[in-house]
């Protein structure tokens, strides 16, 4: 029995989660994930570099791990759309000197995809139980800046939520000055 694949919109954890580095204006890069109906539909809410430095670093988490079979791009015009884009996964907190000095899980040059219909193949074995994906978008097609109005993830939930890491910890010998006794409690006698 195959599992129905789909756009990963839902499993994306927009609100306040979703980052960039280099965003002209703080925030946007959670407006470029919308349903695949709605993807050509930017209403002005792009994701744009700063001026003069044309690179992109966008950090995406999921609410389960997921298995990613394609990543759609449509950027902007006029030589504003990303040339390149690089995915890593699982890693978080990548910056700029880490994103050019480490080895990306896959590499992909890009079209001009202004219309949305393109999708990039992932190399599937790789994309397996994904709970985080940074892409870096280290250029473009010529313009002082960078934009992308849509980011499309094509595949499937796992079904495995992420949980907080909890800290536990555990006593080989307990410090009896940090526990209460049953005298102190009201509780009889005891004697540690």
């Amino acid at each position: 029995m195959a599992r129905k694949q789909k756009a990963m919109y839902d499993g994306v954890q927009c609100a306040g989660w979703v980052s960039a580095l280099n965003e002209a204006i703080p925030g946007r890069a959670q407006k470029v994930f919308r349903s695949w109906e709605e993807r050509l539909n930017s209403a002005g809410a792009f994701l744009e570099s700063n001026d003069g430095d044309p690179e992109l670093i966008v950090f995406i988490p999921f609410t389960s791990d997921i298995k990613i079979k394609g990543i759609s791009i449509v950027g902007g015009a006029d030589g504003t759309s990303p040339s390149k884009m690089r995915a890593f996964i699982n890693r978080e907190g990548i910056d700029f000197s880490d994103a050019q000095s480490m080895q990306a899980v896959q590499e992909w040059d890009l079209v001009e995809n202004l219309q949305g219909v393109l999708e990039y193949q992932t190399r599937y074995s790789k994309f397996q139980s994904v709970g985080n994906l940074t892409l870096h978008f280290p250029d473009n097609f010529g313009a002082d800046t960078s934009q992308i109005h849509y980011i499309g993830l094509k595949g499937e939930a796992t079904q495995l939520k992420r949980d907080v890491a909890v800290n536990i910890v555990y006593e080989i010998m307990p410090n009896p000055s940090e526990h209460k006794t049953r005298a102190e409690t009201g509780g009889g006698v005891s004697e540690v």
